[in-house]
């Protein structure tokens, strides 16, 4: 290692704490400006001409408004549209009704792992948030219920989302990995979800009963509104059948999930696979389920378009704030990893010799902490790693694979846009987001990597 490795390693180090200290100190900074001074300040740390700091923050923060805020945006509106007809109202008293209090956490991990299969992180929590504010609200009306219902309602659906993201192919890291280590699909999504299973279990449920009856959360009103309180009635329309609000919401995963199956059976060259994968794109997923809730749960039912036009306007005001922090959280990612970082961890990780399969999640977390990417951390690990795949034929490539994705989900922090997507949507302080999404990462991850050593000890599938 350099002496300008260290300093790097050092700066982005401080970089987190003096953005932590301007957001929970008596100096109470907004976390989007927070984020962009500290991102300018990295800059100038690191060397960065003027013009290539100015460049960057404008890169990050468009690159993650284009992959995540229209989706977000997208997500708000679908998630007004089922509260408004009743949809989540009725699905959560479903639940309700046939699961006792202590049971809903798992329903929840299920619920998401189902829809994580084929859903980045970021979209499937906009996708569940309705359904987790709607049951969380119902049971913190019972008496015996003690401690944030949010937090015991939402950390199983981020520990499920978060474990299928990281593990289990057709998720881009985990095809990311296969690709550059030259191994197969089939036996790592086995892997994957076999690993994902008590990962997503000790995460979530286990892990939100324990915290939950210490934390107070409770998300901003005007976002509970938007997502709980149902005013089909007052648009003078009929409520649709549950069946009908239930495909409404889960369009856009059948979606995604027809292109993650089209490109594991399809040749490349199939013009099927090109229409898959538009119709799969999340944005353009998202813009069908918004377009197909409109229709089917809205105008075929006698509702006003007027109306309606408003409703979605107004859903998009109390998620304004929280695209915007996440898109400065793209800026920090962006200056920290073209500030090299990322090279300077592999130049940190050469020092020490470990076993591959530990070596690839030690440098996949290393780089995804530290640069706030886990697609970041994920190509570097199996980069690195790829060379000494090709050459050691006792080595299990799809083990090695998933160890690199596991890697990648610990300790999402704030450089991290799924971070302060959690933290703002749920109304939560810095400490508070760091227990939930924070640790239920780092769980998921350790876990994980525990799962791949002991499936190493078995004969290797495929």
């Amino acid at each position: 290692m350099s002496s300008f490795d260290i300093q790097l390693l050092l700066t982005a180090l401080v970089s987190v704490l003096v953005l932590v200290a301007l957001i929970v100190s008596r100096i109470r900074m907004h976390p989007l400006l927070a984020l962009l001074i500290v991102s300018i300040g990295v800059g100038f740390a690191t060397g960065m001409a003027p013009t290539a700091i100015a460049k960057n923050l404008t890169d990050g923060a468009g690159k993650t408004l284009g992959a995540v805020g229209v989706v977000i945006a997208l997500g708000a509106m679908l998630g007004k549209i089922l509260a408004d007809s009743g949809t989540t109202e009725r699905l959560a008293n479903a639940i309700l009704k046939r699961t006792s209090p202590r049971m809903i956490p798992w329903t929840m991990t299920l619920v998401a792992f189902i829809i994580g299969i084929p859903m980045f992180f970021e979209v499937g929590l906009v996708v569940m948030l309705p359904l987790i504010f709607s049951v969380a609200r119902k049971l913190e009306g019972q008496e015996r219920f003690k401690g944030s219902a949010y937090v015991y309602v939402g950390v199983p659906v981020i520990s499920a989302l978060a474990a299928m993201h990281g593990m289990v192919p057709p998720h881009p890291g985990p095809l990311t990995a296969i690709a550059s280590l030259k191994t197969s699909v089939g036996p790592t999504m086995i892997y994957g979800f076999l690993a994902a299973l008590p990962a997503m279990v000790l995460g979530g449920p286990l892990y939100g009963a324990f915290i939950a009856p210490r934390m107070r959360t409770r998300p901003d009103e005007a976002l509970l509104e938007q997502f709980t309180v149902t005013r089909a009635a007052d648009a003078g329309q009929g409520q649709p059948s549950v069946g009908l609000g239930v495909l409404a919401a889960l369009l856009p995963a059948l979606l995604m999930l027809l292109h993650a199956v089209a490109e594991m059976l399809l040749p490349k060259t199939s013009p099927l696979l090109h229409v898959a994968a538009f119709l799969g794109n999340p944005m353009v997923a998202m813009l069908l389920g918004v377009l197909f809730a409109a229709v089917t749960l809205v105008l075929l039912r006698g509702g006003d378009a007027d109306k309606l036009r408003d409703a979605l306007g107004k859903s998009l005001k109390p998620i304004a704030g929280i695209m915007l922090i996440i898109a400065g959280g793209g800026a920090f990612q962006q200056v920290l990893t073209s500030a090299k970082v990322g090279d300077a961890i592999v130049h940190l990780t050469q020092q020490f010799a470990f076993p591959p399969l530990i070596l690839g999640w030690l440098i996949a977390m290393l780089l995804s902490v530290s640069t706030g990417s886990a697609t970041v951390g994920i190509v570097g690990a199996a980069g690195l790693l790829a060379p000494l795949a090709g050459a050691d034929p006792t080595l299990n490539l799809p083990l090695l694979a998933l160890s690199i994705g596991c890697g990648s989900l610990f300790f999402n922090y704030a450089n991290h846009a799924g971070f302060w997507m959690v933290k703002e949507s749920f109304g939560m302080t810095m400490g508070e987001a760091t227990k939930t999404i924070s640790v239920v990462q780092s769980i998921v991850a350790v876990v994980g990597l525990v799962m791949v050593l002991l499936f190493n000890m078995l004969p290797a599938l495929g």
